[in-house]
């Protein structure tokens, strides 16, 4: 990879990793346009890598809300577990909310079902479109969340099984988890917020599942020039995610999704003429 293809890579996912279009599905997407090898094992590892410099911006866009615990006293007779948990409850959630990304997530990486879909510019294309579709609805469907309402560890865990699907490029993780989140009952506002918090745990996870895989493999990949691409490709999407973020909540609380679901249908569609009409994405053969 390029520098330049590295930044415009990385650009486009800090751009979509927040917004309901599925980032990796735009990656895939991008790759295939600049002429980028897929099947690359660095290649599949930079996808995921560069996805947690976009969601440290959380991290640092909600600093105080991340890093916060209760000091109220748990209840008289409480155990150790019941005390740690009181204490960190807004960690515990993440950690119920994660549970099962992690064990969808490693099913489909030793099994090549996560390594044959990120190859797979067909699958992104009609997801997006399928995607899009349900997006026109979701909002009359799903818009019935009150502010009385909060995630607790049956929302967090019943979210946390929506964010399963996006192991399918072009779904989105963020539409699932909003999505998920609004069929609990949630504000779109207090979903999106989730949806962010709920990304750290999930994206840390991929990523060092990705550095393991990487350092297992033939250890050719790591050149001062690859090692250079994986950070560049991190900051350059932290930058443009952080600027990302507040528009997408804003945006998403006073208009919801409809104008993201015409964007998918489009691009999806666009993508599912030129493959069926035997053209190649690629800018330059």
């Amino acid at each position: 990879m390029t520098w330049l293809e590295t930044i415009i890579i990385a650009i486009v996912e800090g751009l979509t990793e927040f917004l309901p279009v599925s980032s990796t599905g735009h990656m895939i997407i991008t790759q295939n346009l600049l002429g980028v090898p897929q099947g690359d094992p660095f290649v599949h590892a930079f996808t995921f890598i560069i996805q947690f410099g976009a969601i440290l911006s959380v991290v640092c866009l909600y600093w105080k809300r991340f890093f916060v615990f209760d000091n109220t006293p748990a209840p008289a007779g409480s155990s150790l577990f019941q005390k740690l948990k009181h204490k960190y409850y807004f960690y515990w959630l993440l950690i119920v909310g994660v549970l099962p990304a992690v064990i969808i997530g490693l099913l489909a990486k030793k099994s090549g079902l996560l390594d044959w879909l990120l190859d797979s510019v067909l699958v992104v294309a009609i997801m997006l479109v399928v995607g899009g579709v349900f997006m026109l609805f979701c909002d009359k469907l799903f818009n019935k969340g009150s502010d009385a309402n909060k995630v607790n560890e049956k929302r967090a865990f019943n979210i946390g099984l929506y964010q399963c699907i996006s192991v399918i490029p072009g779904v989105s993780r963020s539409m699932a988890t909003i999505v998920g989140g609004m069929t609990q009952g949630l504000t779109r506002q207090r979903a999106a917020e989730f949806s962010f918090f709920l990304a750290v745990p999930t994206m840390a996870g991929a990523t060092l599942l990705d550095l393991l895989d990487l350092l297992k493999e033939d250890t050719a990949w790591a050149t001062s020039h690859n090692i250079t691409m994986l950070i560049l490709g991190c900051v350059v999407a932290f930058i443009v995610a952080l600027l990302a973020m507040k528009w997408f909540v804003a945006f998403l609380t006073k208009y919801g999704f409809k104008a993201f679901g015409y964007y998918r249908i489009i691009v999806g569609g666009i993508i599912l003429v030129l493959l069926l009409t035997g053209h190649s994405l690629a800018m330059v053969d």
